[in-house]
C-alpha cells in the first residue's frame, strides 16, 4: 500500500510541476514532447542507479572521498591563517565551509588554464544538445554553469550576447539559476550528505532542459545555433592562479555577507510575526508548502517542517536553509533525502540578482532583459528543483 502511495504521488509531482510550467508556456505550440519523454526517463534511471544500486553508491563515496581529500587540503592553508582559531577545535561556518571554495576555485582555474575543462564541456555538452532538443550553445552553458559558476559563465559568450534572441536568453539565465558551481559543492556537503548533493547536480541538468523545453520553447533559426565562445586573456599561470584565489575568496566573502544579511533580517522577521500572530514567518511559510512538500513523498506530520524549510530556501538562499535542515528535529531519513536534493540549486531571488548584475556588466541591454524576466526565472528555476525532488523522492527509501 506504501509502495502505491509512492508511485501514485510521483505521477501526480510529475504531473503538477509539468502543468505548472504549461501555465506559463510562452508558445505551448513549439513544445517538443519526445525528448522530454526521454529526459524524463534518463532522470529516473540517474535516480535509480544512484539512490538504488551498488554501482551507485560505489560512484558517490569515490565523489565523497575525493572532495573529502580537497577540503582536508584546503584546511590546510585555513589553518596556517587562521591557527588560532581552528585550533579551538569549534565549527566555524566562514573558515570550515566557506574558505575552502578558494582551494577549488583555484582548482577549476588550473583546469581551465590547461583547456582540460574546456574540452569536458565541449563532448559532454555536445551529447547533451543531442537529447534535449534545444541548441548547442544551451547544452554547452549548462555544462559551464557547473564547472566555472553562475556569473563567470557568461563571459565565455560575452561577443554572443548582443546577438542571443529574448527567448535564448531566458534559457541561458534559468540554467545559471538552477545549476551550481563546482566551486561551492565542496561547501554544501559540509551541511548536506554527499550523496544528495551529487544526485541534485545530475538532476538538475535535466530537470532545467525539460522546464525550460515546457515554459519557454522556441525554434532556432537557420544558422542561429553557431557558437563564438570567447577565451579570456593569455595569462601566465600564476596571474590565472592569483585571479582564481582572489575569485573564490570573493565568493566566499559574498556568501558570508548574504548569510549575516538573511539570517539576521529572518530572525526579526520572524520575532515579529510572533508577536503579532503568536506564530513565525517561517511555520507560516511551511504550512503555506505542505502541500508541495507532501506531494514530495513527505509524510504529512513532516510536511510543515519540510515545507518551512524549503520556503526559507526560495526567500533568503540555499545555505540558509541548509543550516535549518541542519537543526531540524524529527525528520526521517527520506524527507531529509527529497529537502536535500531540493536545496540543491541557485533558485532565489538573490541569485536574480546575481546573474543579472554580471550579464548587465558585460551587455547593458541584456542585463535589464534579464531583470525583466524576474519572476518567470525563479518560477521556472523553482519548479526544476522540484521536479528533481519529486524524480528523488520515489527513489530514496
Amino acid at each position: 500500500m506504501l509502495e502505491l502511495k509512492r508511485y501514485l504521488l510521483f505521477v501526480v509531482g510529475i504531473v503538477i510541476v509539468l502543468a505548472l510550467a504549461y501555465a506559463w508556456s510562452s508558445d505551448r505550440k513549439l513544445i517538443k514532447y519526445k525528448p522530454i519523454a526521454i529526459m524524463l526517463v534518463i532522470e529516473l534511471v540517474l535516480g535509480f542507479v544512484l539512490m538504488q544500486t551498488s554501482g551507485g553508491q560505489v560512484l558517490i563515496g569515490s565523489v565523497n572521498e575525493f572532495f573529502v581529500k580537497l577540503m582536508s587540503y584546503a584546511n590546510d592553508g585555513v589553518s596556517f591563517v587562521f591557527g588560532g582559531l581552528a585550533a579551538k577545535g569549534q565549527f566555524v561556518f566562514f573558515l570550515n565551509v566557506l574558505l575552502p571554495i578558494v582551494f577549488i576555485s583555484v582548482l577549476i582555474g588550473i583546469l581551465r588554464h590547461f583547456k582540460i575543462l574546456q574540452f569536458i564541456i565541449k563532448y559532454i555538452g555536445l551529447v547533451l544538445s543531442k537529447v534535449n532538443g534545444l541548441g548547442k550553445l544551451e547544452s554547452f552553458h549548462a555544462v559551464s554553469s557547473l564547472t566555472i559558476g553562475q556569473s563567470e559563465v557568461f563571459i565565455s559568450i560575452k561577443d554572443m550576447l548582443p546577438h542571443i534572441s529574448d527567448k535564448r536568453m531566458y534559457t541561458l539565465a534559468a540554467t545559471a539559476l538552477s545549476t551550481v558551481s563546482l566551486s561551492i559543492v565542496g561547501a554544501y556537503m559540509q551541511l548536506i550528505e554527499p550523496k544528495y548533493v551529487v544526485t541534485a547536480l545530475l538532476l538538475n541538468m535535466f530537470s532545467t532542459f525539460i522546464i525550460v523545453s515546457v515554459i519557454n520553447p522556441y525554434r532556432l533559426k537557420e544558422g542561429e545555433d553557431l557558437i563564438v565562445m570567447k577565451e579570456k586573456k593569455k595569462q601566465t599561470f600564476f596571474e590565472m592562479l592569483g585571479e582564481y584565489i582572489m575569485d573564490g575568496f570573493k565568493v566566499a566573502v559574498i556568501v558570508a555577507a548574504m548569510l549575516i544579511g538573511f539570517i539576521a533580517l529572518i530572525s526579526a522577521i520572524n520575532s515579529i510575526f510572533d508577536m503579532i500572530f503568536g506564530i513565525s514567518f517561517q511555520q507560516l511559510l511551511g504550512y503555506l508548502f505542505s502541500p508541495v512538500a507532501y506531494m514530495l513523498n513527505i509524510p504529512w506530520s513532516e510536511a510543515a517542517q519540510a515545507g518551512s524549510i524549503m520556503a526559507t530556501k526560495m526567500v533568503t538562499n540555499e545555505f540558509v536553509a541548509m543550516m535549518s535542515l541542519d537543526k531540524a528535529q524529527g525528520l526521517s531519513h527520506h524527507t531529509i533525502g527529497v529537502i536535500s536534493v531540493f536545496l540543491v540549486s541557485f533558485a532565489n531571488f538573490s541569485s536574480i540578482g546575481i546573474v543579472g548584475g554580471a550579464v548587465k556588466a558585460l551587455n547593458e541591454d541584456r542585463g535589464e532583459l534579464v531583470a525583466r524576466f524576474g519572476l518567470k526565472l525563479i518560477y521556472g528555476a523553482t519548479l526544476v528543483s522540484l521536479l528533481s525532488a519529486v524524480v528523488a523522492g520515489v527513489m530514496i527509501p
